[in-house]
This record gives C-alpha cells, sequence and structure tokens, in this order.
C-alpha cells in the first residue's frame, strides 16, 4: 500500500489506512509539483522560487534549507523517504506515494470514459491546491497554468467521449463534464455546443439563446440606425430646464467590469423529503446551465455551492475566499400541489436583498413547471444582477449622485406636478454630481411625460424633452433598458407608433422581467390596434406584478373593451384602485357597447354617481 497525496481541494497526505498524516505543507507543495510536471527530480533554485519568490534569493535559500531539514525529519518519522535532496537538487521517489493529480499526467487512464469520470471526480472535489496561498508571484503563476492546463485537459477528454456517448451514464458524464469546463470557462464554445446539444432534445436552452442573440441583434441594429449624435454640454441649473448634454466621450466609454460571480444555494429544508429533492436538483442543475449559455454570469460549481451551505461555520468568509458577488438563496414550503419554492438574490458585499419571488411548483405537471421556471429564474437573475451591477457602479463612483438619485426616486410613489418636479430637481442634482448617471437620465424623461399627463396633454415641449433626455440616458449607458423605456413612452405620446415599439421592443429585451417595461409596450400595442398581443403583455405584466398599478389594470381593460371582451374589461376595471376612475370608463366605453349587460343595483348606483360626475365636468 502507498501513502497517497490528495491535492483537489485540501492539500493532504494520508497513510496506508487513509488517515490524514502530518507533513510540512511545503514539502507536500514541492511533491505535487514534481508530480503535475511529470518530473522525476527539480533543481533547488526555481523551488525556492516557487515558495518564496525572487525579490530576495538568500533569504528564499535559507528558507527552503530550513524546509529541507523539517521534511527529513519527519520523512525519518514516517520511515518514507518520499523526497530526497543533493547539493543542487531535489528528487522524487514516486514508487512510496500516488497523487490525484495524475489523472492529468501521461499515466492517467486511456479509456475515454474512464478517463472523463476519473477528471470529473477530481474537478468536483475542488481546485488544484485549492487552500493554499503562497506570497510568491511565481507560485501564483504557475497555479494559474496548472489549474488552466486541467481545464484543458477536460475539455479534451470531453471532446473526445462525446463522439462516442451511446449509453445514458455516458451521456450524462459527457454534458457533466461540459458544465464544468463551461464553469471554468464561460466563453469556451466547445462547452457551450456540447451543453446545448445535450439540452436540445427537451429545448431547455434555445429560449436563453433566442433572448439574448434577439438582444444583440436589436442592439445591433438600434446602433447602426440611430447614430444620434450627443453634444458636449453641462447641465443646466434652471428649473425647468431640459438641456442636459453628456460629452461624447464619456458617454461611450462603459467601464469593464469583472462578470460577476453567483452562488446557487440549494434549499436546506428538502432533505428529509425525496421528492423535493429530485425537484431542487433538476431546478438547479438546469438553472446553472441556463446561466452558463447565457455567458454573462460565472457560477459556481453546483457541487461547491452545496458544500458551503452544508457548512455550519461563517457561510460569508466562504464566499468571499471564492470571491462570489451574488447568492441565489432558495427555500421550499408546502407540499404536493402547493409546494412553491421562495428565491432571493443576495448581494454579499452588503447583504443586501436585491430581488425575491416566490414560484408555485405544481406537482400535476412538473416537468414543464420546471423547465418554465428555470427559465424564468435564469433571466429573473441575469437582469437583476445586470441591472444592480450598474447601479452599484454609479453607487461606489459617487455615493453623493446616488443618494440624491434616490430621494428623487421617492417622488415618484405619488405624481403630482410638485412632485415630479421635486423629483427632476433631485436628478439633475444627481447629475451634476455625476454626469454619466444613466438611471437619473432616464427618470427626469420620466418626469416629462407624466407632466405632459398632468397638464392635459398640451405643451408638445414636455414631450420633447422626455425624448432628449431618454437618447442622453441611452447614449450614457445603451445596454440598461430605462432609456430605451421612456424613448418608447415619449414616441408613444407625440404619435410615432413604430418607433415606439422599436424602442419598447429592445428594452423588453434587454430586460425581460421588468414588469414595467412590459405595460409600457403592451400600451404601445394597444395603440397600434395589435390588441390580441397586447393582452398577453399585459397578463404578463399583471403576473410578474400581480398588485399591479391602475395603469396595468386600465391597459387590460381597453385592450380587452377592443377585442369586445366586455365581462373581461369590467372585471379588470373592478380592480381599479381610484374606481370613480375606472366607472367613468366604464360609462364611457362598457354601458354603450351594444353588449349591454344587466348591472346590480350596487353598480347601477356607482355608475349613476359616475355619470353625474363625468356630466359635472
Amino acid at each position: 500500500m502507498k501513502f497517497w497525496l490528495r491535492t483537489f481541494g485540501d492539500l493532504r497526505l494520508l497513510d496506508e489506512q487513509g488517515h490524514a498524516t502530518a507533513f510540512p505543507e511545503k514539502g507536500l507543495v514541492i511533491i505535487a509539483c514534481l508530480i503535475a510536471a511529470d518530473r522525476a527530480s527539480v533543481p533547488r533554485v526555481p523551488v525556492a522560487e516557487l515558495l518564496w519568490g525572487k525579490s530576495t534569493p538568500s533569504t528564499s535559500f535559507t528558507n527552503l534549507r530550513s524546509l529541507i531539514l523539517r521534511i527529513k525529519n519527519r520523512q525519518f518519522e514516517l520511515d518514507r523517504h518520499f523526497l530526497s535532496f543533493s547539493e543542487s537538487r531535489i528528487e522524487l521517489n514516486p514508487s512510496l506515494l500516488s497523487c490525484d493529480v495524475s489523472a492529468f499526467g501521461v499515466a492517467g487512464p486511456e479509456e475515454p470514459f474512464e478517463k472523463l469520470a476519473l477528471l470529473v471526480e477530481r474537478f468536483h472535489e475542488g481546485l488544484f491546491l485549492e487552500g493554499i496561498s503562497l506570497r510568491s508571484i511565481v507560485f501564483s503563476d504557475w497555479l494559474a497554468q496548472q489549474r488552466e492546463r486541467q481545464t484543458i485537459a477536460l475539455e479534451r477528454a470531453v471532446d473526445i467521449a462525446r463522439p462516442l456517448a451511446a449509453k445514458p451514464g455516458e451521456i450524462a458524464l459527457v454534458k457533466e463534464a461540459a458544465l464544468l469546463v463551461s464553469l471554468a470557462h464561460p466563453q469556451d464554445e466547445v462547452a457551450r455546443r456540447v451543453l446545448i446539444e445535450a439540452h436540445d432534445a427537451q429545448s431547455e436552452v434555445n429560449h436563453f439563446r433566442s433572448v439574448f442573440e434577439r438582444r444583440s441583434r436589436l442592439l445591433s441594429s438600434w446602433a447602426a440606425a440611430a447614430k444620434r449624435p450627443v453634444k458636449g454640454a453641462v447641465v443646466s441649473t434652471k428649473a425647468d430646464s431640459p438641456t442636459l448634454e453628456v460629452p461624447a466621450t464619456e458617454a461611450a466609454v462603459h467601464p469593464m467590469a469583472r462578470v460577476p460571480r453567483l452562488s446557487l444555494l440549494p434549499p436546506s429544508n428538502h432533505g428529509t423529503d425525496p421528492a423535493a429533492a429530485g425537484i431542487v436538483t433538476a431546478l438547479l442543475e438546469d438553472i446553472t446551465i441556463g446561466f452558463c449559455v447565457l455567458n454573462s454570469i460565472q457560477v459556481m460549481a453546483p457541487y461547491s455551492a452545496v458544500q458551503i451551505s452544508r457548512q455550519t461555520a461563517d457561510k460569508v468568509a466562504a464566499f468571499e475566499h471564492h470571491d462570489v458577488s451574488y447568492v441565489l438563496d432558495t427555500r421550499l414550503s408546502g407540499v404536493d400541489s402547493d409546494r412553491s419554492l421562495f428565491c432571493q438574490l443576495i448581494y454579499m458585499a452588503s447583504d443586501e436583498i436585491v430581488w425575491a419571488e416566490r414560484f408555485s411548483i405544481d406537482g400535476r405537471d412538473l416537468a414543464r413547471n420546471n423547465r418554465d421556471i428555470s427559465r424564468r429564474l435564469a433571466l429573473s437573475v441575469a437582469s437583476e444582477i445586470e441591472r444592480h451591477r450598474i447601479t452599484r457602479a454609479h453607487f461606489e463612483q459617487n455615493p453623493a449622485a446616488y443618494h440624491r438619485y434616490l430621494i428623487g426616486r421617492q417622488y415618484f410613489s405619488r405624481l403630482t406636478l410638485p412632485n415630479l418636479r421635486r423629483a427632476r430637481r433631485e436628478m439633475k442634482a444627481a447629475l451634476h454630481e455625476s454626469p454619466n448617471f444613466a438611471p437619473a437620465l432616464s427618470s427626469i424623461a420620466r418626469t416629462y411625460s407624466e407632466e405632459w399627463f398632468l397638464t392635459a396633454r398640451g405643451d408638445v415641449e414636455l414631450l420633447k424633452s422626455a425624448e432628449t433626455f431618454a437618447l442622453q440616458a441611452i447614449a450614457a449607458r445603451d445596454d440598461m433598458a430605462d432609456g430605451y423605456r421612456e424613448l418608447g413612452v415619449a414616441k408613444l405620446q407625440q404619435g410615432a407608433l413604430d418607433e415606439s415599439v422599436e424602442a419598447l421592443e429592445l428594452a423588453e429585451a434587454l430586460s425581460p422581467h421588468y414588469a414595467d417595461v412590459i405595460a409600457d409596450h403592451a400600451d404601445t400595442l394597444a395603440h397600434c390596434s395589435q390588441l390580441e398581443a397586447a393582452c398577453q403583455k399585459i397578463e404578463q405584466a399583471i403576473e410578474l406584478n400581480p398588485l399591479s398599478p391602475d395603469a396595468y389594470l386600465w391597459t387590460a381593460a381597453g385592450a380587452n373593451y377592443g377585442l369586445g371582451r366586455f365581462a373581461e374589461a369590467l372585471a379588470y376595471i373592478d380592480r381599479i384602485a381610484a374606481w370613480l376612475t375606472g366607472f367613468r370608463l366604464r360609462a364611457g366605453r362598457c354601458w354603450a357597447t351594444p353588449r349591454r349587460r344587466v348591472l346590480s343595483s350596487a353598480e347601477l348606483a356607482k355608475l349613476t354617481l359616475t355619470l353625474i360626475w363625468i356630466n359635472g365636468f
């Protein structure tokens, strides 16, 4: 029996009985380096540079001599001389121990699926030398190269085994390995192709691919068609002036941020229910694959996420160690057909809940619901992370501007002329602090379009101001939905229906689960007489935002009325919070239709009062 050196995950030396054996850590690193490089010996000089760096050679050689002494003493105690030392070299005796990293070398198994299974097992155990942190740039560079080489070896093994996979177990192994490659190399096209091919039979990733291909196509066509120049000036200090122009050199430059890393935590309360465990496992796998296809978020490998979720110690420290930016925490509740999945997206740096939603898991149609939930979850989380990342970037760059922006947003809760003007004043104050703050630009556009509504729709200059600020928001950040949304609303109010549809279509493509954008898109479709599509859109918005604003219900009522669905229109009107406004719509539209319905005495009384109110105005 040989000793066993474990290098993936925790670095450990195990004896013949599998028990952990004490040994100098840097000595184990030397052994791992020799085995990973398929070398029997190495000069002392590069070993000293690897462990302690090149900056102070004399100190490195002194430290190496001390380490060699400790290694010799420990090997004497074990009566196992894994390493031997001469004046200039360090040699390995490979007959005394085996190592898990050998699977990646020439001595690994030759049978394709046996090799692939072994490599997958290594990746599941953790990263190569994961817990080792040496103050040496040489070691850091070498370790990165080794991990890259191991990922390439896994990719090659996938490429060899993929055309040979015929049995269900072989196909599942190839898919699992491709997922690991994609997690390590988000841009790897081979792994992406394998994932897409593996899941095409169930159409699980077609939705992701089509959504984001459409998003890229729309952005490209918009950039090619619009080409609207942005002038270079400053914010006007006049209270009602719409003039704000972003310097082109600043607006065109978007800071390149690293791709955020996400960890999907399985529910901690599903272990006693095997059915729930199966649901969660399948769901998290689908979501992970969806993120890999999206290629916009780096996802922690499911195995590592599960291990962290089981830790009783400080999970926050574990996430920080693995550079996790966001955590998707999940919980199951209910039983059978009443089962639901609660998800919340947490930004780890500030322990902030960015987004939360509850999904119904209907046991009567589990396969379809799981697929739909995985799609909605992946797209929702991707959109929310992107929106939160953009807003955080503005906050981190200029907290004062972000603070003024938040103050201004509070005034949108009750739309009155004084509140709109207060909001506009705060947004312009934010822009004085940060001229490229796209959320503030789009919010100013909203204040002008809402003011146009509240002032009897008589001042076309308000709409032109809304359009100006919307275009500047797009120039400042062309991958945010809000600018396109405000442009679409302004174009609708000006009667440019085709341009409105184009802008709102792009806004929805950028944020597929942004309920307000979808509702505005539905309103525009209704004005374009695309009533069936409008009904579908507004129902989607109401589903995403169940406690819907009256504007959603108004759009739904109008679209259903146009289709002759008077009962549905009246049902939406009855849900409008401002009931006098709702009954005004009822009186003006539904009461005069050929399909008059019999009203109850209470409805008739309300309707009579409403008609009196209308006549009074």
